[in-house]
C-alpha cells in the first residue's frame, strides 16, 4: 500500500504505509514512520487546504485519503489527545457553529458521507466566501452567513440534528450552544463545545474556569461525558462533550 503520485500516465510509489480502522466512524489511521489520522475523499482529486492525498486499497479498491492536520483542527486535536466520542458517523445530521473557512466542515462531510448533511454556520464574510466554494463541490454542506447568538433567525432552513458542534470565541458561549440546542438538538443529543479559556477568563485559574463552565452547560440541560485538553496542539483549549436531556 502505497503513497501514489500520478505524473501524466505513469504512477509513482513514494512511500509504503498501511490503513487502519479507527475506532470513530469513519476515522482512519494510516502508519508509516510517521503516523496520521485520515478520512476517505468524499470528492476524489479535490483538495481545499493543500492538505497531503494519500492513496492506498479499501475493500479491494484503490481509494483516496485526506490527511487530518491536528493544528488546523480542534476536532483533529481531540482524536490525537484520546477522546471516546466525537459522535460524527456516517448519515449524521450536523450542525456547525462557528465553522471559519470550513477545513473542519469538510472533514465532517466525508465522515458523514453522501446520506448525511452539516449545517454550517459562520457570521465573517471573508471566511463565508472560502466554506461557500467548498459547498459547491461537497453537496451534503449547507453553508448559512448568520450570527449564532440568534438562532431564530437561521430556525426555518434547520431541521433537529444528532450534533451539534460549536468552535466559537466568545466569553457567553455555553449560553449560545444552550440556547442553539433549544432550537435544534433532539432529545439524547450529542454535542462537542471547544473552550478557549482565555477568552472566557482570564483572572481565574483555568481549572476552576472549566468547572464553572461545565456547571453552566448542566443547568441548560448538558450531561458532560469527557473534558479532553488539546494540548500541544492548541494552547488553553479543551474540548467538552455529552448529552442533551433538556427535551
Amino acid at each position: 500500500i502505497s503513497d501514489i503520485l500520478s505524473m501524466g500516465k505513469k504512477i509513482i510509489s513514494t512511500k509504503v504505509f498501511i490503513i487502519e480502522n479507527h475506532f470513530l466512524p469513519g476515522v482512519f489511521i494510516a502508519r508509516s514512520y510517521q503516523d496520521c489520522i485520515v478520512t476517505l475523499n468524499l470528492v476524489s482529486g479535490k483538495t481545499f487546504y493543500d492538505e497531503k492525498i494519500l492513496y492506498a486499497f479499501l475493500n479491494g479498491n484503490m481509494r483516496e485519503f485526506r490527511v487530518w492536520n491536528p493544528f488546523r483542527s480542534k476536532i483533529a486535536a481531540s482524536i490525537l489527545a484520546g477522546i471516546r466520542s466525537i459522535y460524527i458517523k456516517p448519515g449524521s445530521t450536523i450542525l456547525y457553529l462557528g465553522c471559519s473557512t470550513g477545513t473542519t466542515v469538510s472533514y465532517c462531510s466525508d465522515i458523514i458521507g453522501k446520506k448525511g448533511i452539516v449545517f454550517a454556520v459562520e457570521f465573517s464574510r471573508t471566511c463565508f466566501n472560502q466554506l461557500l466554494h467548498i459547498s459547491t463541490i461537497r453537496k451534503n454542506i449547507v453553508p448559512i452567513l448568520e450570527d449564532v447568538r440568534f438562532p431564530n433567525r437561521y430556525k426555518m432552513l434547520i431541521p433537529l440534528v444528532d450534533t451539534i458542534i460549536m468552535d466559537i470565541s466568545q466569553p457567553d458561549q455555553s449560553r449560545i450552544l444552550g440556547l442553539n440546542a433549544l432550537f435544534f438538538l433532539r432529545y439524547c443529543g450529542n454535542f462537542l463545545l471547544s473552550l478557549k479559556i482565555s477568552n472566557i477568563d482570564t483572572m481565574t485559574p483555568k481549572e476552576i474556569t472549566i468547572s464553572k463552565e461545565i456547571h453552566k452547560l448542566s443547568k441548560l440541560g448538558f450531561l458532560i461525558k469527557e473534558q479532553i485538553s488539546l494540548e500541544p496542539y492548541e494552547k488553553e483549549h479543551v474540548i467538552l462533550n455529552g448529552v442533551y436531556i433538556n427535551r
